[in-house]
């Protein structure tokens, strides 16, 4: 009888174990669902730079790499209320250009001709900067909601006009003549101790997750990218959700752009040309679904700051700057097939 209850023993034990290995399976695949595979490339990316240099963790590079994120987070931010939607837009590097050149020129105009107003100069500047962002998603959104154009048509072609625009205004040239002090203040500052550009957008971000998970309009842009048309037929204003979708995109890429400007104490038509492929590839590398309806604040701005970490260890590493692109296309792509594994183990999980 004993030795007939072996067998029995060792197969009950291997059952067991290949229980517990299927559980296990389940827990990881229900968590890559939820939480995606960026945490695990932010892990990889930290060990790779921190052992190819030694400068890569020290408190100074940390505090640059946040402040360098932030205007990446800000964009990413807002590019993530459209891609809720199921669209996407291409001209958020315009918006940056254009709101970079009015705001230097307004603010410059301003200051020369009351030179004793200077933060009037500042907020005159800053208002025209962000209303020429404002001016770009209203177009933007009447587009893609009212004539039912592409998204990828309308702000490719937005994009193109406004950087014509934004070069036909400075000549190619950069705008000098903003005060001192607003570089000082938004570009180099510090406000109860961070710096300014990391505060703003930290309190951009808090406001984007009121927006999302506190309103009605955020359950709104879910709904929509969801299902357009069930959205419609429950009462939702598809055409007013969507044309505010982009508003806040253009605002957020807008004030990105006014403290880029800050930054470079210079109002610049060629800045902001990448922002399009970095702040999709942050969002969808984040879990945002090309498809719309699925995506959160949190991991959007955890995936703006693991671009730009993976930009600042290349430089720290000597990484050639055409590279660098190669390999934020390449994180691009990556995340799309990501994405599309997700949604199917979404799909397979759902069934069960």
């Amino acid at each position: 009888m004993k030795m007939n209850s072996e067998p029995v023993k060792a197969s009950s034990q291997g059952a067991d174990l290949g229980a517990s290995k299927g559980q296990f399976a389940n827990r990881m695949t229900r968590l890559f669902v939820k939480v995606g595979v960026l945490p695990i490339l932010v892990v990889v990316a930290v060990a790779i730079f921190a052992s190819a240099s030694e400068n890569f963790l020290t408190a100074r590079n940390l505090l640059n790499l946040l402040r360098q994120s932030s205007y990446l987070v800000m964009v990413s931010i807002g590019q993530m209320f459209v891609l809720l939607t199921a669209g996407f837009d291409l001209s958020v590097g315009t918006v940056i250009a254009l709101s970079s050149v009015v705001g230097a020129t307004t603010m410059a105009a301003t200051y020369a001709a009351f030179p004793e107003s200077v933060y009037l100069a500042i907020l005159v500047g800053m208002a025209a900067g962000v209303a020429v962002g404002l001016v770009v998603g209203f177009i933007n959104g009447i587009g893609v909601a009212h004539f039912q154009v592409s998204p990828f048509v309308m702000t490719l072609g937005i994009s193109s006009i406004g950087f014509g625009i934004a070069l036909y205004m400075t000549g190619g040239s950069p705008v000098y003549g903003m005060p001192m002090e607003f570089g000082n203040t938004f570009g180099f500052g510090n406000i109860f101790g961070l710096p300014t550009p990391i505060l703003v957008a930290l309190l951009m971000t808090i406001f984007a997750m009121v927006i999302v998970n506190r309103t009605r309009l955020g359950r709104y842009f879910y709904a929509v990218g969801g299902n357009i048309n069930a959205a419609r037929l429950s009462g939702i204003n598809t055409h007013k959700t969507l044309i505010l979708a982009y508003l806040l995109c253009a605002s957020f890429a807008a004030m990105a752009g006014m403290l880029i400007t800050a930054r470079l104490d210079t109002g610049e038509a060629n800045i902001g040309a990448a922002m399009p492929l970095e702040s999709i590839a942050a969002c969808v590398i984040a879990g945002v679904s090309l498809r719309g309806g699925i995506g959160r604040v949190e991991h959007v701005v955890l995936g703006a700051v693991f671009i730009s970490l993976v930009q600042n260890g290349m430089n720290l590493t000597r990484v050639e700057s055409y590279l660098q692109t190669v390999v934020i296309g390449a994180l691009l792509i990556f995340a799309v097939i990501v994405d599309q594994i997700r949604i199917r183990l979404r799909a397979k999980l759902g069934a069960h």
